[in-house]
């Protein structure tokens, strides 16, 4: 069957495959002769986790596009889908509030690896749940469009609850009836797991640590949780108690700290396999997970400082006045050197002065107290301002005006893992 020939012969040939566009050049050159060939583009049935592809005619004799599948099952999915990762934030709470997306991106965000990936790809900083006594939490967000919270209450819950820990993500509540059951959830996805019953009695106030590392191999969150309680058989001593996920369980450490009187709620960070806490009046406890050993670090700096992680070190930022120290973990042996040593336990990484900002909000006279180190931020309070200083840029901005004083709060990150 004779067909028509086209007037012009392209020098490039453009094939859309699926919700992506791969560009295939040729050179004039290069080009075969005109074909008398019908091309007939044929779809291949849609898969439940792949989108559509176009597939070439067997007579067409231009490039094959490369499938979708190629990038879902091999590690160039990395770089293929690294824009929509970067720009997911922007989109989670309008997503799982009307899932108000494009079908192509529906099936593509609905895709598990995709929400696996991109816990793997966004571990930056969010926000922070603020929490009064008594009260449901509620959340303030570093950026209100990129990095909101679908339920910022957690009304999801079976029950009125107070945030302890978070990691990577998940946040780690604690009930206010009966036996004050631990749950660990995901404020995102709204999935939620209740933990079995503690072997030990944690008290009223527990310090609990959530320790959660995203891995490449783990589509669903192995977690643990850390927590440090008063031990009832010597005095001022600290025991642990660690629930793992994967063995869905708890287990109480045969470490005892001595000389540590009274650990701070909500200030345990995890860094590089150890648990940290502020200890009141003394310095900070360490719980090494690996070793079953715990240490007690010198290095307090009163009620206005907080601990936080800085290029993968410990690091304890703390307010003297308007000016903000942010000192990094040196050397835990510190104590133990010789006389005249210069060993330092801690070693200063920034100081800065709180600018116009300050002026401007009208809390040039308040209190300041650091809530969060990490992410090459720094968030202070000052009254009901939160101010946040990007120690890139050496910029300082308010995030909020309406803070309240004294609740308690606790840093988050938006993710998609499946616990």
């Amino acid at each position: 069957m004779d067909t028509a020939t086209a007037t012009a012969t392209p020098t490039t040939t453009d094939i859309a495959c699926g919700s992506h566009r791969n560009f295939h050049r040729r050179e004039p050159e290069d080009l075969p002769p005109p074909s008398t060939a019908q091309h007939v583009i044929e779809y291949q049935p849609q898969h439940r986790y792949h989108p559509p592809m176009l597939l070439r005619s067997p007579n067409s004799t231009s490039p094959p596009p490369i499938s979708s599948a190629y990038y879902l099952s091999t590690p160039h999915m990395l770089q293929a889908l690294s824009a929509r990762e970067h720009a997911l934030p922007s989109f989670l709470r309008n997503h799982f509030s009307g899932r108000g997306v494009c079908r192509d991106w529906k099936l593509q965000i609905s895709t598990p690896f995709f929400a696996h990936n991109q816990s793997l790809c966004f571990q930056g900083f969010s926000g922070l749940f603020f929490q009064s006594r008594g009260d449901p939490p509620y959340f303030i967000s570093v950026d209100p469009i990129s990095c909101g919270v679908p339920d910022p209450s957690l009304k999801f819950l079976p029950e009125l609850v107070n945030i302890k820990a978070s990691s990577n993500g998940l946040i780690c509540c604690q009930g206010c009836t009966g036996d004050k059951a631990y749950y660990i959830c995901n404020p995102v996805t709204r999935q939620w797991k209740k933990l079995p019953k503690t072997n030990a009695d944690h008290g009223s106030d527990p310090a609990v640590v959530l320790v959660f590392e995203p891995s490449l191999l783990n589509f669903v969150a192995d977690y643990k949780l850390v927590c440090a309680f008063p031990s009832i058989d010597f005095d001022d001593a600290t025991e642990f108690e660690i629930y793992s996920s994967t063995e869905g369980s708890w287990k109480i450490s045969g470490e005892i700290c001595f000389a540590s009187k009274k650990l701070v709620s909500r200030s345990g960070v995890y860094v590089d396999g150890v648990v940290y806490w502020q200890e009141r009046h003394h310095g900070v406890v360490a719980f090494d997970l690996t070793k079953d050993r715990s240490q007690l670090i010198q290095g307090y700096h009163g009620a206005t400082s907080t601990l936080g992680v800085m290029n993968g070190k410990l690091c304890s930022a703390y307010a003297t006045g308007r000016s903000i120290t942010v000192q990094v973990l040196s050397n835990v042996y510190s104590n133990t050197m010789q006389m005249h040593s210069n060993a330092r336990t801690w070693k200063e990484e920034t100081r800065f002065d709180l600018g116009n900002p300050v002026t401007a909000a009208g809390v040039g006279q308040e209190r300041y107290m650091v809530l969060f180190a990490g992410c090459n931020v720094v968030l202070v309070q000052g009254g009901k301002t939160i101010l946040c200083y990007d120690m890139k840029t050496k910029e300082t901005k308010i995030i909020s005006s309406a803070a309240e004083n004294n609740a308690r709060c606790v840093s988050c990150v938006n993710s998609l893992i499946y616990i």
